[in-house]
């Protein structure tokens, strides 16, 4: 509760009042507890106090209560008896709602939470993806080749087309980023496609989160109250302490240093935050404990919340000057350990032993100390924590609806967009590329097409030549043969008309000779009478012929 210019936390078994002091709290702080010790009704208090004060706060629900603190609390006999308890009636306790904005990363609870591949970062990106040291290099020289290559990393489709695209050029690379082997990209991949079913594929995107939208304020100056919707996302562990990580990294990247301020710019709750630690590699954890010690210069303070303070690294724990420490419990030697490390961080108060005090806190009780006005832990006071002033559960389906749509910032973050970014880049080049590999491939296509088209006409050619050649031989051949027939031909017409000749002149001497004979045989036959005549003219005629014969068949 806001009161008198102070966090009045509770009050101590003297009636006194705790308060932490507006100016002192950014040295940040701890709320830590068993479950079921109070916990969440203590940052309820704290959160409450800080937007009265005109501080904004971030915090997660991770069970679903939280957001209640955005409708006034319930009168209740239980009640009633507090208010008279602690005196809270004439410090003019009420019941009021805050003004609340509510987040989620899954855009079903509360307005879409987003942010990019880029500002994410590889450190908190391997750590998410779980990668080993290998593969958490790799993935931070892709991101180096994209910087120095002017693509925009948005999804997680940017983040695997540009994996790709170094896999397949990675004799491109290799002479300046250094070897990167394909399998290692490949599981890298794999990495990344099981933080998309997880969820990634929303969390990674346009429009990112601008974190000067969690410096809002409601009615009469309060503070916004931001509240992240963790009920699912809490599942997974990895994704739930990175995100908050990245914001805490983001406030301290982006807030202009500021110094020592009368009262915070903003108060940062991280619930579970044993999750934050867990399995965190050496870089991570450098990189965390330099944030809390340095934010606070940009006048943010960091509360986390956690069941034992052994789950935060001793060199995170020693920058938390405020704690609530709520009942611990210690059932084994384990146990005990860790609740005397407990009560030792404090400062030690003679009135009662810290130790068997941490033991046998009740619900709504706990073991304070905050830092005094010249930075030095007050004395650990057993306190009693006041009540919220808002309502203690969950809202309705109804209610939130109306929460979420209400807000601001939920016009500014409904609709996803999908920005021109590495992946439209890389496709294009893709598409460029596989142009000019098919160009590149046509025309080495058509010069072989035009080196065969050459060969064969050159074969043709000599083809036809040949066939031309053998065509003039025997056309050659052909017409010597003609010649020698025509010659022939000519040699027996002349010889037929030579024995034509020689028949017709020995048909004419036939018929002289014949004709002669006749007439010799008739003058010698005549001698003997008209018979001899007869037959002397006959066989005259046949000796004159065959006389004839004789003498041409000789020639």
């Amino acid at each position: 509760m806001y009161n008198e210019g102070n966090v009045w936390v509770g009050v101590n078994d003297a009636g006194e009042k705790i308060t932490l002091l507006p100016k002192m709290a950014n040295r940040h702080g701890l709320v830590a507890g068993a479950t079921g010790t109070g916990k969440t009704v203590t940052l309820k208090v704290l959160a409450e106090s800080f937007s009265d004060m005109g501080v904004p706060v971030f915090m997660a629900d991770v069970k679903g209560d939280i957001a209640g603190i955005s409708i006034p609390g319930d009168d209740s006999e239980n009640m009633q008896e507090r208010i008279a308890r602690f005196g809270l009636a004439e410090a003019g306790f009420s019941y009021k709602g805050y003004p609340v904005t509510l987040w989620d990363i899954y855009g079903e609870k509360g307005v879409t939470l987003r942010t990019t591949i880029s500002e994410i970062g590889p450190l908190l990106l391997a750590r998410l993806m779980e990668l080993n040291d290998l593969q958490s290099d790799i993935l931070s020289i892709v991101f180096k080749i994209a910087d120095d290559n002017n693509l925009l990393l948005i999804d997680t489709k940017d983040l695997k087309a540009m994996l790709n695209y170094v896999s397949d050029h990675n004799s491109e690379f290799e002479a300046q980023y250094g070897k990167m082997s394909p399998q290692s990209i490949a599981a890298i991949v794999r990495a990344l496609v099981s933080l998309e079913v997880a969820g990634g594929d929303k969390f990674f995107g346009e429009p990112a989160v601008n974190i000067m939208d969690f410096f809002t304020f409601g009615d009469a100056g309060k503070g916004m109250i931001n509240v992240l919707d963790s009920s699912s996302l809490i599942n997974n562990t990895k994704l739930y302490s990175t995100f908050l990580l990245y914001l805490l990294s983001e406030l301290f990247e982006r807030l202009p240093e500021v110094g020592d301020m009368e009262k915070p710019k903003m108060v940062f709750f991280f619930d579970e935050a044993h999750l934050l630690f867990k399995d965190a590699p050496k870089a991570l954890l450098e990189k965390i404990e330099q944030v809390v010690k340095l934010i606070r210069s940009k006048g943010v303070g960091v509360y986390f919340c956690t069941q034992n303070p052994r789950d935060i690294p001793d060199g995170v724990l020693a920058q938390l000057g405020n704690k609530v420490q709520h009942g611990l419990r210690a059932y084994t030697p384990s146990d005990q350990k860790s609740v005397k490390a407990a009560a030792e961080s404090y400062r030690e108060n003679p009135a009662f032993d810290t130790y068997d005090t941490i033991l046998n806190l009740g619900t709504g009780e706990a073991v304070v100390s905050f830092l005094g006005a010249d930075g030095i832990p007050t004395m650990a006071e057993k306190v009693y924590i006041l009540p919220p002033q808002s309502n203690f559960g969950t809202i309705s389906d109804s209610q939130r609806d109306t929460l979420i749509k209400s807000s601001i910032c939920y016009s500014k973050y409904a609709e996803a967009v999908d920005p021109d970014s590495a992946y439209e880049f890389l496709e294009r080049r893709g598409v460029e590329e596989a142009e000019a590999l098919a160009k590149e491939k046509a025309e080495a296509e058509a010069a072989k097409q035009k080196e065969k088209e050459e060969k064969e006409a050159a074969k043709q050619a000599e083809k036809e030549e040949k066939e031309a050649a053998r065509a003039a031989e025997k056309a050659e051949r052909e017409a010597a043969r003609k010649a020698e027939a025509e010659a022939k031909a000519a040699q027996r017409e002349k010889e037929k008309e030579e024995a034509a000749k020689k028949r017709a002149a020995k048909t004419v001497a036939s018929s002289i000779t014949g004709t002669v004979g006749r007439e010799v045989g008739k003058t010698v036959g005549g001698k003997f009478g008209k018979f001899g005549k007869t037959l002397g003219g006959n066989v005259g005629a046949s000796l004159g012929r065959g006389l004839l014969s004789t003498l041409f068949s000789k020639k």
